[in-house]
């Protein structure tokens, strides 16, 4: 497939997808950022890879009859690509699945340790000069429930439960899994919320959980509880989160993630004492771009030799279902 034509949609301010030059003697690599470059490059595209997942050009320029037969996302959500001539096709799509897995699982746990060892509080006496004494609780031995028990909400799993605690998670379907003492249906979320100590959200965003954590589910959970979300923002509606917050129903909160990104400089949640926010980089580690970069080239290889592609997206439920 020497005359192949990749495709890289890449953010404005985004630098090159690393690794993707090797390709060079069986596929033509072409890197746009706009909506015209888009637009004029679309019609002799077979293969299209999106870096930008927050993008909504694709909606916009899509053409008639367009050649692409792959479309692969460098993150783990693709509701993004999920417009009509995407998924009512036989377009395959792939994703990023395993690459942030890690990184993520260790920023939940640096999360959990924050909030069960206080060190917001403590951020918040060394401002003031405080020398104030405390006891703090233990992660052995409490209750974590993960809100989306795929390839990511296993990995968190594992971690925690080689901290002691007690981890269950919620998923399409109940399961046995030896990653979680339990894995439940998610219908069963408002039974399970009463017990959590910790509540991981690693779920994709689909239809199901889009708006899953608004007020009523907030009042579902146990008081004192602590949020983590590093699954997707508008799984959390923001105005429920902070009333719950500022009604001291919540323990804190740890959010990479938000339905409006970047979140405005001027909102509450900025200057809340309880939450911790960070730029949508959990998994983001050193050399990330590099391990897409190289999970891309691997997969394109199978491709080329006609092998079934790793990751691939159910575009009916918008999240790898294969393993």
């Amino acid at each position: 497939m020497t005359d192949t034509t990749i495709t890289v949609l890449l953010a404005e301010d985004e630098p090159s997808l690393p690794g993707l030059d090797s390709l060079s003697d069986h596929a033509r690599v072409r890197e746009v950022r706009t909506p015209d470059a888009l637009r004029a490059a679309l019609p002799d595209t077979q293969v299209l890879v999106v870096t930008d997942f927050r993008t909504d050009l694709l909606e916009e320029v899509w053409p008639d009859n367009c050649p692409v037969r792959w479309v692969h996302a460098t993150s783990a959500g693709v509701d993004a690509l999920m417009i009509d001539p995407i998924k009512h096709s036989d377009i395959v799509v792939t994703n990023a699945r395993g690459i942030f897995d890690r990184g993520i699982a260790e920023y939940v746990l640096g999360a959990l340790l924050m909030f069960a060892k206080d060190t917001l509080g403590n951020l918040v006496l060394k401002e003031q000069h405080r020398w104030q004494h405390r006891e703090t609780r233990m992660l052995r031995g409490a209750n974590a429930l993960i809100v989306g028990a795929g390839s990511i909400g296993r990995e968190v799993a594992t971690v925690l439960s080689a901290m002691g605690m007690n981890v269950i998670g919620t998923a399409r379907h109940a399961r046995q899994d030896s990653a979680f003492d339990r894995v439940h249906r998610q219908q069963d979320l408002p039974a399970l919320l009463g017990d959590a100590d910790y509540v991981v959200i690693t779920a994709p965003l689909t239809p199901d959980t889009d708006g899953l954590f608004d007020a009523a589910t907030f009042r579902q959970m146990k008081p004192g509880a602590a949020l983590v979300n590093v699954g997707r923002g508008p799984i959390v509606r923001t105005d429920a989160l902070l009333q719950a917050l500022q009604r001291g129903r919540l323990a804190g909160a740890a959010l990479d993630v938000f339905e409006a990104e970047p979140l405005p400089a001027d909102h509450p949640l900025w200057n809340h004492p309880k939450v911790m926010i960070s730029a949508h980089m959990a998994g983001d580690f050193i050399g990330w771009r590099q391990a897409l970069g190289q999970q891309f080239v691997d997969n394109f290889h199978r491709w080329r030799r006609g092998q079934p592609l790793d990751n691939p997206v159910s575009k009916e439920h918008g999240y790898v279902t294969n393993r």
